[in-house]
């Protein structure tokens, strides 16, 4: 396992929580590219916690992993995530002014 990324999140930037399982290839990819970008997040695994995997899919009216928010706004899963970062969308939710 890679150690986690010494970046602290600045106060006004939002937090990044993923909804991931412990055997999630996207799950994996979704980390190693936060992890590139210096991020940090704050991991739920569903697969341990059904109320957790209850609030999820509420939130994100999705079932599949992982799932992703950036503060409230749900990017969704690891596919998602790509395409906003390549359309320049990620930046602008990581700022808080998107």
């Amino acid at each position: 396992m890679l150690p986690r990324a010494s970046f602290r999140r600045p106060p006004s930037m939002p937090e990044i929580t993923m909804y991931t399982s412990a055997s999630c290839g996207y799950c994996v990819a979704a980390k190693n590219f936060l992890r590139s970008r210096g991020l940090e997040w704050r991991e739920v695994r569903i697969d341990l916690d059904p109320e957790e995997r209850a609030r999820m899919v509420e939130r994100a009216r999705r079932t599949s992993v992982p799932q992703i928010f950036i503060g409230d706004t749900h990017v969704g899963g690891y596919d998602d995530m790509m395409a906003l970062h390549r359309a320049g969308g990620l930046e602008p939710l990581l700022r808080d002014d998107g």
